[in-house]
């Protein structure tokens, strides 16, 4: 399998950004489900939620998505200044930044899977926590830069598949991608709230386990000598 990435890495950076996808989805249903209706990676759907908890009246959380903003844009900013001035195909440091982001969403799940029932206070720890996880991740992804796969959104991918479909203006595009990005997130979303009826640490542990993976694997089949590749072309 190794040799087959190596041999083939634009193919390669798009399957790790589809498993990436997935664990999103794994992260956001846990957040929304279990941590107060709060969106770790889905930013647009956490400031929808702000705007409508800010009206007043309507039983939506206000505090736990400023929280989640804040901590995602700081891990974007942070995963951002890591990677000023680096090549722009996998690195070391692209390897770092997803293991860390891992790491941190290991973290997290300890001491949700060690409390019983998170209190309050813990409860926006966490979320602050996979907030600036998601963040760096999204950060780092875009530096990758697989055409349609953000890892943490699909509303623009799901506007490029109808408007390039035959119902729209036509013409080949990456069909593939696009709708196996916007299933993937499904599915991890259905797996995170599945997961969440056996513990709320499980969800994490999983999404953790994935991007370890992911940064291991990015980091044995795509040695910074290769250079990148047109992926638009996969």
């Amino acid at each position: 399998m190794l040799d087959r990435m190596r041999r083939n890495p634009a193919s390669a950076h798009l399957g790790l950004m589809l498993a990436l996808t997935f664990s999103t989805g794994i992260i956001d249903a846990v957040g929304y489900l279990g941590l107060d209706r709060v969106f770790t990676g889905n930013m647009t759907g956490n400031v929808v939620i702000l705007g409508m908890g800010l009206a007043g009246d309507t039983g939506l959380p206000v505090l736990g998505p400023l929280i989640a903003l804040a901590g995602f844009m700081g891990g974007a900013a942070l995963g951002g200044r890591a990677l000023r001035g680096s090549a722009d195909a996998w690195t070391a440091r692209h390897t770092v930044l997803f293991a860390a982001v891992g790491i941190v969403i290991a973290l997290a799940a300890v001491p949700a899977s060690v409390v019983e029932e998170p209190g309050e206070l813990l409860q926006y720890a966490i979320t602050l926590a996979l907030g600036a996880a998601m963040g760096c991740q999204a950060a780092v992804a875009r530096h990758v830069a697989v055409k349609d796969v953000t890892t943490v959104v699909v509303t623009s991918t799901i506007t490029g598949l109808a408007s390039d479909s035959v119902l729209g203006k036509g013409g080949g595009q990456p069909w593939r991608r696009r709708a196996g990005a916007i299933v993937l997130i499904g599915a991890g979303a259905l797996t995170g709230a599945l997961l969440l009826k056996l513990h709320i640490g499980a969800g994490m542990a999983l999404s953790a386990v994935i991007t370890i993976v992911v940064a291991w694997l990015g980091h044995v089949s795509h040695p910074s000598r290769l250079a990148r590749l047109p992926y638009d072309q996969v």
